[in-house]
């Protein structure tokens, strides 16, 4: 748990950064204005923790996932952030997919290179508690 309270805001530098990708290039944001922002981004990142939190507690988990955040956005009056961040985790989803794919690959080609190539059996192992550690 943080020690301060200062401990729990955002980096200022990245706050800076979201800003200054959304507003217009002509537009200036006073330094009051960024830690401002920084401040309630903070808080509202605090506020959806709690909620999705307690989501996962009514289910019995003691682990915060996608599902519980989404859901805790639904039930703060925020709906109509969820469908454009479903849309941005299914996208998450599968860029670390190909990725895992992409390395798995290699994994193997390296393998036959190496004369040390898995059996389907430990293969279909592996990935059922591949499957299941993303489940959790």
């Amino acid at each position: 748990m943080a020690e301060k309270l200062e401990d729990l805001n955002l980096p200022i530098a990245v706050v800076t950064r979201l800003i200054r990708e959304v507003i217009p290039e002509n537009c200036n944001v006073s330094k009051e204005a960024r830690t401002a922002v920084a401040k309630a981004a903070s808080v509202f990142v605090l506020f959806l923790t709690s909620t999705a939190n307690q989501n996962a507690m009514l289910n019995n988990r003691k682990t915060i996932n996608a599902n519980d955040v989404l859901e805790g956005i639904k039930r703060s009056s925020f709906e109509h952030f969820v469908a454009p961040l479903q849309d941005a985790l299914e996208g998450y989803k599968k860029v670390q997919k190909e990725k895992k794919d992409a390395s798995a690959k290699k994994k193997k080609e390296k393998g036959k290179q190496d004369g040390s190539v898995e059996t389907d059996e430990q293969e279909i192992e592996n990935n059922v508690e591949e499957e299941e550690e993303n489940e959790d």
